[in-house]
């Protein structure tokens, strides 16, 4: 059984975590160095199951993103990346890996990586609510200075009627005797 402390921790397997073609997804080289296997190894098995992975749940990446990789890291070392494409699993893919993947190690490490997602894709959707909330607000507020606005216009209009208006010679109140 595999102790806790051997699982990798949540800062370990966030930092692994990139966005490519609008998804968040974890490199086979990642994935391998988590699960204590040989990236040759998971390709393998990834090949030999190739109907399970799907291009919604892994792709190899392309040369344009292979070029934004490498500046993200720089100068890579010598031996960490294989001439073989390197290929990005999505958090479905990264599921679909423990099925292929028997080690106990491997389901472990599954568990907490799926366990991350999820907790992404939750903070993600408070903060679009939270942004929803802001913007109601924001448009409730807009519709108030409007309201304000014309409020003040037609205050402006009735004091600056009032002034300019001269004032009517007021008639007298009483009685008055009919003159013939």
């Amino acid at each position: 059984m595999i102790t806790i402390d051997k699982i990798p921790t949540i800062e370990n397997i966030i930092e692994k975590i990139f966005h490519f073609r609008g998804v968040k997804v974890m490199l086979d080289t990642d994935l391998a160095s988590l699960y204590e296997v040989e990236t040759k190894q998971l390709k393998r098995q990834v090949r030999r199951n190739a109907s399970r992975f799907p291009e919604d749940f892994m792709f190899e990446l392309n040369d344009e993103e292979l070029k934004a990789l490498r500046s993200q890291f720089g100068t890579l070392k010598r031996g960490m990346h294989s001439k073989y494409g390197i290929i990005a699993f999505t958090e479905q893919g990264v599921a679909m890996l423990s099925s292929i993947l028997n080690s106990e190690k491997a389901i472990q490490v599954n568990i907490e990586i799926i366990r991350i997602f999820t907790k992404i894709r939750s903070q993600i959707m408070e903060n679009r609510s939270l942004k929803e909330d802001i913007e109601r607000i924001k448009n409730r507020l807009d519709s108030h200075d409007l309201n304000l606005e014309v409020l003040f216009r037609y205050l402006d209009e009735l004091t600056s009627t009032a002034t300019t208006q001269e004032p009517q010679p007021r008639q007298r109140i009483g009685f008055k005797p009919d003159i013939i």
